[in-house]
């Protein structure tokens, strides 16, 4: 159901990017599908709620301390030159204080599991936090960001499992190598305007070679998937998922064939799709019975 008008105008609300739900469903598919792998069966209700709320509130918070950090240089570029930082319809010192409350509340969530995880949140708060700005002096903050949003991967397991293990390792991996291509593909985008403003990016460093280099980093996903499923004792319909997102990053290497932008960003977006198709594999794996 679309969001009511009044609110997707509220500037706050589109600096916290509420009314693109893109973002936060890349981020929210590989992390409970991460959380059923890890428990095995159905995890316990509340383990559901508060990782699809802490999912919810640390992408909006990613995206305000972005906005932060890129408020100088999005009105140059034409995809961002409209956003509330830019525009004046928020102050900076506005936005932080609403990092702050969003973190604060992620914060709040994360003391309802165990200590572990708290540890390992606070990592990986550091990585979202400092995500914005490498993009100043490295041409991989897609890396930086494939580390930070696939965190949430290694906290299902330690608060499950109470460690990391190699099948949580596997993930993490599968996830980072996964978002490292999505966004490369975002890149793509703005490319020609990054180059005018000197800002780095896995598009501009791959150049040429962008679509081959994205094709490799999904293989490398599939096969760090395909090595998960092996790992986990997986026989069935979670290949069935894992086959689908191959087939859907076939389907974006067709989209980006000629380079144009819009379509770079439908490939972009249609890896919500991969997500999805990876958790109901999960969810398929698990409880077998219930869908045949």
């Amino acid at each position: 159901m679309a969001l009511p008008l009044a609110f997707r105008n509220n500037p706050y609300a589109q600096l916290m990017r509420v009314d693109r739900p893109v973002g936060t469903l890349l981020l929210l598919w590989p992390t409970l599908a991460a959380l059923w792998m890890a428990q095995g069966d159905q995890p316990a209700w509340y383990l559901i709620l508060i990782f699809t709320i802490g999912t919810v509130v640390m992408r909006s918070a990613g995206c305000v301390i972005n906005d932060y950090a890129d408020r100088h240089i999005d009105g140059a570029v034409e995809r961002t030159k409209y956003r509330p930082l830019v525009t004046g319809a928020i102050q900076p010192k506005n936005a932080l204080l609403l990092f702050g409350l969003l973190v604060t509340i992620a914060g709040s969530l994360v003391f309802f599991l165990s200590w572990l995880t708290l540890v390992v949140a606070l990592f990986g708060l550091a990585l979202a936090a400092l995500y914005p700005f490498t993009k100043r002096w490295t041409h991989l903050p897609q890396t930086v960001l494939g580390a930070a949003f696939s965190w949430g991967i290694l906290m299902a397991w330690t608060e499950v499992t109470g460690g990391i293990t190699e099948a949580a390792g596997l993930m993490f991996a599968a996830s980072m190598v996964w978002i490292v291509s999505y966004d490369t593909l975002y890149a793509m985008v703005d490319r020609e305007d990054d180059l005018q403003i000197g800002v780095k990016s896995t598009a501009i460093l791959f150049g040429d070679l962008d679509r081959v280099m994205i094709g490799l980093l999904q293989a490398m996903t599939i096969i760090a998937l395909l090595m998960l499923g092996r790992k986990l004792g997986y026989t069935g319909l979670y290949y069935i998922g894992v086959t689908i997102a191959a087939l859907l990053f076939g389907y974006q290497q067709y989209l980006i064939r000629k380079r144009n932008p819009e379509l770079c960003f439908l490939a972009f977006k249609n890896n919500v799709w991969a997500g999805f198709a990876l958790f109901c594999g999960t969810l398929a794996e698990l409880n077998t019975a219930l869908v045949l």
